[in-house]
């Protein structure tokens, strides 16, 4: 089983809907919903001069913490633990089936969703420790209160190069470019694990047909731009080439790829 999960979430809107021969006539808001500083935010604020140089409109990011790219989340456990790969892991917790304890950002979102993912995968049982934000959870980890958790690569790389946390494996199929000398988890032991971090655009419904088509072609033209794909690349992301209609098929097979991890791992809402 794998799954992409999306950790942020980003609604375009434009004020009162127009067709795509004069879309957009006036100034553009990209409604970022997780805050600024992470990795929504980091991508919108990247696009939207492009996009503003396209369109001839200003278009702005707006944080309100509430498909463009993939990128990997990161398993770290803490060092106190002794645990320097994914195979140690995997032997601690089946020593102790139910004893280990990982964190995530909370319950139900996509870190938690992934570490037990990673668990269903791997055929370990151990507690969820649900953190109010990904910054404590981290701190958890690194105090030893949890032992592992997987995390955004952003979040966690300061205290994976302080040697406070042990970068154990990223979670997509290919190494990312952060941290080029860690493994993925297909690599270190879990055959064809795979569950990046993507990040998508949408519109309210009712936006005409026309206009979403005109969004979805404006922004991967941006995407494609040698600067944007570099500045990506750095990041460790990586653009998601798909039309209106793909990315629609793609949502409901990640929605459909959540929903048996929720109800294989017995996830039950606060």
């Amino acid at each position: 089983m794998s799954a992409r999960i999306a950790f942020g979430l980003l609604s375009l809107l434009a004020g009162m809907l127009q067709g795509s021969e004069d879309y957009p006539s006036k100034p553009v808001r990209i409604i970022e919903p997780f805050g600024a500083g992470g990795g929504p935010d980091l991508i919108s604020r990247v696009i939207s001069p492009k996009l503003t140089e396209l369109w001839g409109q200003p278009v702005t990011v707006e944080n309100h913490p509430g498909p463009l790219t993939s990128q990997p989340y990161v398993l770290v456990a803490s060092t106190s633990s002794g645990i320097t790969s994914v195979r140690d892991l995997i032997a601690a917790a089946r020593a102790k089936p139910g004893e280990l304890r990982f964190g995530s950002a909370g319950i139900g979102t996509g870190t938690h969703l992934g570490a037990e993912n990673f668990n269903l995968e791997a055929g370990i049982k151990a507690v969820h420790v649900p953190g109010d934000t990904m910054p404590k959870a981290i701190a958890d980890t690194v105090a030893g209160r949890t032992t592992y958790l997987i995390s955004p690569v952003s979040y966690a790389e300061a205290d994976i190069r302080a040697g406070r946390l042990r970068a154990l494996g990223v979670t997509t199929k290919r190494r990312s470019p952060l941290l080029p000398e860690v493994p993925t988890i297909a690599e270190a032991g879990v055959a064809e694990f795979d569950y990046p971090i993507w990040y998508g655009v949408w519109v309210r419904a009712g936006t005409p047909a026309e206009v979403v088509d005109k969004l979805a072609t404006d922004i991967a033209r941006v995407l494609a731009a040698p600067d944007i794909r570099d500045w990506l690349a750095k990041h460790g992301a990586d653009p998601m080439r798909m039309t209106q209609p793909e990315f629609a098929r793609f949502v409901q097979s990640e929605s459909e790829s959540a929903a048996r991890i929720i109800k294989a791992a017995g996830i039950k809402p606060q």
